[in-house]
């Protein structure tokens, strides 16, 4: 083992430890996307898949937890959304099927979603987009977080991962495992962010189009052609409909988003829906827009959902070559700083 891998070794130990897989490597959660066959690929590789529960049915998701271990022994999580009408009963099907961790995304936990999923011997991972939140969640009694910037593909924050994580890491990252996420497509970026304290690191947009994927060929594609500055983000229309901004590759759709802001938010003018409702519709317009993308290959008026990172994005290849390729690179990076 090279001094560089060694090096590696050590910066990930706490993150591997954590996830009990053999890299500190967290694929994304990406709806449509990561469903069983490339979750199971992933934590055969020695990374840590991560269902994308998404607008999924408790039925529909005991399907795919099954299904994923029918194709995997090796650990792997489910991430869920906080706003789900069925939240609690999701976190029963994670608990029957002895799931180790959940990941909560779009907000802070509700109300006993914390005890229920940690009573069941679950270990919870939440994402903090400000050091304040940080704080607030590992009091709560989170076990882990991640520390997603901008520069990530689908529902974003506005601050770069960069500038979260020189706020973040410093102050929390003895107390909980912290893994940093968006924008990262190559090895180096992952050397410094562990070099600064993070016990890993979550990557979706270089997974996305990996042999494994059953993502349309046409949705490959429109990766494989882009560039970072083609991975733009949506725009909110009306500041009383607090829409949470998606980055996605610009097509037609983007106008589609804008027109469904607008009939979503005169439903509320008009009294006609609850503010939760208003936005569970929003969520559902992106669910069907993603699949519109990733199974139909409809690249024209489906959601292209991609981080920055799409540039590095330029083939298709097995998911082990994109983690042995990441690693190699960080190994190389931490060797030449030991120089």
């Amino acid at each position: 083992m090279s001094i560089g891998e060694q090096r590696l070794q050590r910066r990930m130990a706490r993150g591997i430890e954590f996830l009990g897989s053999e890299t500190a490597i967290l694929c994304g959660a990406m709806s449509w996307v990561s469903e069983r066959n490339l979750v199971s690929a992933i934590s055969n590789a020695g990374g840590f898949g991560l269902i994308a529960c998404g607008a999924m049915t408790p039925e529909l998701l005991d399907a795919e937890i099954a299904g994923t271990k029918a194709l995997t022994d090796k650990p792997f999580g489910v991430n869920l959304i906080t706003m789900h009408p069925q939240l609690f009963d999701l976190i029963d099907v994670c608990a029957k099927h002895g799931v180790t961790h959940i990941v909560l995304a779009g907000g802070l936990p509700p109300a006993g979603s914390l005890d229920a999923i940690k009573g069941n011997g679950a270990k919870l991972i939440c994402f903090a987009p400000a050091l304040s939140l940080a704080k607030k969640l590992i009091r709560s009694g989170v076990d882990a977080l991640v520390v997603e910037g901008m520069e990530a593909g689908g529902h974003i924050g506005p601050v770069s991962t960069s500038v979260l994580a020189q706020d973040i890491l410093p102050e929390v990252s003895e107390q909980v495992p912290v893994f940093v996420a968006g924008g990262i497509g190559r090895g180096e970026a992952i050397a410094g962010y562990l070099d600064m304290g993070a016990a890993g690191v979550q990557l979706g947009t270089r997974f996305a189009c990996a042999t494994e994927s059953i993502a349309h060929p046409n949705f490959k594609k429109a990766f494989f052609r882009a560039s970072a500055r083609d991975a733009i983000s949506s725009v909110q229309i009306d500041p009383r409909l607090p829409v949470i901004p998606v980055r996605a590759l610009k097509n037609a759709s983007s106008e589609l988003f804008t027109a469904k802001q607008r009939e979503v938010a005169q439903l509320l003018d008009e009294g006609k829906v609850e503010m939760l409702e208003a936005q569970l519709q929003i969520e559902h317009y992106w669910a069907g827009a993603l699949r519109r993308a990733v199974i139909e290959g409809d690249v024209d008026n489906g959601s292209l959902m991609a981080g920055q990172s799409v540039g590095m994005v330029t083939k298709e290849e097995p998911v082990a070559d994109i983690i042995a390729q990441l690693m190699a690179e960080a190994a190389a990076a931490l060797e030449k700083r030991a120089a």
